[in-house]
């Protein structure tokens, strides 16, 4: 038994307001659940939820995604529309010579529009990456959580994508940022046997945290939390 992946789930204080952003920057319709929204993925793409909630962001996310481009023109034109839609130019750090934007979307969460001919992203669609700060033992819990090739594997870092391809989820290995409260990004996975699924995943290396209304609350190796709900 494995989980299936419903979406990287962003806590938001306006989830109609940032749904109304992302969906046009990765051309997905707006789907309205419970609590927020939905922005269902092409096979192999990412689901993006985004829920309202009251929770402040504090420091840097510990996941932030990034947006492919087929070329300098429709990189150029994909961070032009996301300054109009309400992002703005963060800086992290990067080198000028670096080819990727950085940005942060109407919450202030950081993304970046990743330059043409990246051949780690070749092939993964418009939401190439779900890029995470983490160890190489959080990678290798992802992996059989989901059930999902390990792609990376070197040097501390990981990455998993589904074996129909798209979005890669990775993680940049040690030394990692201090976690500042409960974060703010999180993944989502649905299953068919909740009580089955939460015995194997602590198995695994999760923790329990403990039971929501629509399932259970847990947090992998590096302590970040996670959703299991029935499918």
């Amino acid at each position: 038994m494995s989980s299936d992946l419903v979406a990287v789930t962003y806590d938001a204080r306006d989830a109609a307001r940032l749904a109304a952003f992302w969906a046009p920057l990765l051309g997905r319709e707006v789907v309205d659940v419970a609590g927020g929204a939905l922005l269902v993925g092409a096979p192999g793409q990412a689901g993006l939820e985004l829920v309202t909630t009251s929770t402040e962001k504090a420091g840097p996310g510990r996941f932030h995604l990034h947006v492919t481009s087929d070329g300098d023109r429709d990189q150029q034109q994909t961070v032009e529309q996301a300054l109009r839609l309400g992002a703005r130019h963060l800086d992290v750090g990067q080198l000028p010579e670096e080819g990727h934007v950085v940005l942060a979307d109407p919450e202030g969460n950081e993304f970046c529009v990743i330059e043409p001919g990246n051949g780690f992203l070749a092939g993964c669609g418009v939401l190439g990456e779900v890029s995470g700060d983490g160890t190489r033992a959080v990678g290798v819990f992802w992996h059989q959580a989901l059930g999902w090739p390990l792609v990376w594997d070197q040097d501390q870092e990981t990455a998993v994508q589904s074996p129909q391809g798209g979005t890669k989820i990775s993680w940049g290995g040690p030394p990692l940022a201090e976690k500042l409260g409960r974060n703010r990004e999180r993944l989502h996975l649905a299953t068919t046997d909740l009580e089955a699924e939460v015995a194997r995943l602590t198995a695994l290396g999760a923790t329990e945290i403990g039971p929501l209304l629509d399932g259970v609350e847990l947090a992998d190796p590096d302590g970040n939390e996670f959703l299991l709900t029935p499918r």
